[in-house]
């Protein structure tokens, strides 16, 4: 019987099979005891396996053992009992929908604190001991619970997989390894574990400098906000100044002046304040990134971690340039200037030279991270460091293109794919937009076989309808170059251009966003201009592909 003071809790009478307190309880020759019927529900399991063991210490016995009542054990239960203390666990402490549950448990089963990377089996505290206690199990590998165990044995073998095949990509079993992955480029799943860790850590530095980078250049852009202002303001000030001095001459030529400046003013600051916010949406973005990132590095199950890291998307490339470079200008200093030239010339200068103080206004100059545009690039070589890599998205394409190559290439097919219905996609024609949006001023090749139709769109082109709503060129949502077998024609609002040059298996298109330039180019051993576009994009833009047979978007090396 319990002595008096002590306080022995609910755990130490509880069967670790129902984790109940003990009912007709039983002590089995290990020393462990269990609830009658709960060990002889185990045991009848085990009937055809003619194996019977502990479920804690798993001793195993060669015949079912007899079990007879515990009269010492049992008493002490009642009295325990008698005292209140048979409370449940905690609600807290069982499995809800969204939690791991003991694989162990019966009845209502407990949340699992770990799981066995050997056992394949999610354990609660309770069930989790004989880990801890018995030199059996010294070597398992114990993980943060998870529903994903299953993952891990291979469905041909019925085998862990502990190995992983880098020519097919996949993670594999021992028997995978000497039968139909033969002869192919195996490793431990621990080998390419490391291997793709010290990838993810090179990740994570370069996304960490890219946040040092933006956050610098974000400090850059604030202090031009400033010396926009201030030089504006001064600006202001003067000519107020000046033509106070000429009132009844200047009112109307000063309030002009005045507006135009505060307009010019307001345009800059816009505009810098907008690269101040894609510089903190790009920061967030990284930072996220990051700490997926950082998640992902911590996960102690090699099989997870490389499913995981195969289903990453490539880290995309900035758009912005790697710093922001200011040169000292004169802002709003011209217009003083010419402000105090009119003071000078009084009626004469008003007459004269207001078109050059209006003119002054509008050609400030602020430099900011995206310049005026640059020269068109006149050489390949030129053309190439603008190149950017681009995948196409199979959310978007017709269902009778087959994506392959990491999305590259698409391919025409006589059957329609398995491509699950969404509303991106492209209902008649045969096409596809490209994953990514198009940076401000890139460039890129495609490879073709059969007519193609090279074309950059806005996101909102439609996708079902006629085809003058969707497809490329036929709409002023888009512009395209129809490459057929002897000719190009350029399309753009369903007004068509013909277009002379040589025919290649080749095209390469030059994108300016802000420029508004847009080229297309045949590229064999020379690269000739085929057709320049001038105009102004007010919404980004994606590559777009029209596929009568084969296109493929070409991987070019950067300069």
């Amino acid at each position: 019987m319990a002595q008096k003071g002590v306080q022995p809790d609910r755990e130490t009478f509880s069967c670790p099979i129902c984790l109940e307190l003990l009912k007709d309880p039983v002590t089995v020759s290990c020393g462990h005891s269990y609830c009658m019927q709960c060990i002889k529900a185990h045991w009848d399991k085990e009937d055809e396996k003619r194996d019977y063991s502990c479920p804690q210490c798993r001793k195993t016995f060669t015949q079912r053992p007899d079990l007879g009542k515990n009269i010492m054990l049992a008493d002490l239960v009642e009295e325990l009992k008698k005292t209140g203390l048979q409370a449940a666990p905690a609600d807290h402490c069982y499995a809800g929908p969204e939690d791991v549950a003991c694989d162990v448990c019966t009845g209502r089963k407990l949340r699992a604190s770990k799981s066995c990377l050997q056992c394949l089996i999610c354990f609660c505290d309770k069930h989790l001991q004989p880990h801890f206690e018995l030199p059996a199990y010294k070597k398992h590998k114990l993980v943060e619970p998870s529903k994903k165990l299953p993952e891990n044995v291979c469905s041909r073998h019925d085998e862990v997989m502990k190995m992983f095949c880098r020519t097919d990509q996949q993670s594999i079993c021992y028997l995978c390894s000497v039968d139909e992955h033969k002869g192919h480029d195996t490793v431990s799943a621990a080998a390419e574990r490391t291997e793709r860790q010290r990838e993810l850590e090179g990740s994570r530095l370069n996304i960490q400098q890219r946040i040092q980078d933006r956050e610098k250049d974000g400090k850059l852009l604030q202090q031009e906000v400033e010396a926009i202002n201030g030089s504006a303001d001064k600006a202001v000030e003067h000519s107020e100044e000046m033509f106070t001095e000429l009132i009844f001459l200047m009112e109307k030529r000063r309030s002009d002046v005045k507006q135009q400046i505060r307009s010019q003013q307001e345009t800059e600051v816009i505009r810098v304040i907008e690269l101040q916010e894609k510089l903190e949406q790009e920061i967030t973005e990284l930072k996220r990134r990051d700490a997926e990132l950082q998640n992902m590095s911590q996960t102690e199950d090699h099989n997870q971690f490389l499913h995981n890291y195969s289903s990453l998307s490539v880290l995309s490339k900035s758009t912005h340039s790697s710093g922001i470079k200011i040169r000292p200008l004169r802002y709003f200093e011209d217009v003083k200037a010419a402000v105090s030239g009119v003071r000078d010339k009084l009626q004469d200068v008003l007459r004269e030279e207001w078109t050059n103080i209006s003119q002054t206004v509008t050609e400030v100059d602020v430099l900011l991270s995206q310049p005026r545009p640059e020269p068109e690039p006149k050489t390949r070589d030129e053309f190439l460091k603008y190149s950017c890599d681009i995948t196409l998205d199979p959310n978007t394409a017709y269902t009778r293109l087959l994506l392959s190559d990491g999305d590259r290439k698409a391919t025409l097919m006589d059957q329609h794919q398995s491509y699950s219905s969404h509303p991106d996609r492209f209902n008649d024609p045969r096409q596809v937009l490209s994953r990514e949006s198009l940076p401000g001023r890139c460039y890129w090749e495609v490879e073709r076989r059969g007519g193609l139709s090279v074309a950059v769109a806005y996101k909102n082109i439609s996708r079902a309808g006629s085809a003058n709503e969707c497809g490329f060129g036929l709409n002023d949502k888009s512009w395209a170059l129809d490459c057929d077998t002897n000719s190009y024609n350029f399309w753009y609002n369903n007004v068509s251009t013909p277009v002379s040059g040589p025919q290649s298996s080749r095209v390469g298109v030059y994108l300016d966003h802000r420029a508004g330039i847009l080229s297309f180019y045949s590229i064999s051993k020379t690269m000739t201009l085929l057709h320049r576009v001038q105009t102004t994009f007010t919404q980004p833009l994606h590559a777009g592909l029209y596929v009568s047979d084969t296109a493929e978007l070409c991987q070019l090396k950067t300069m």
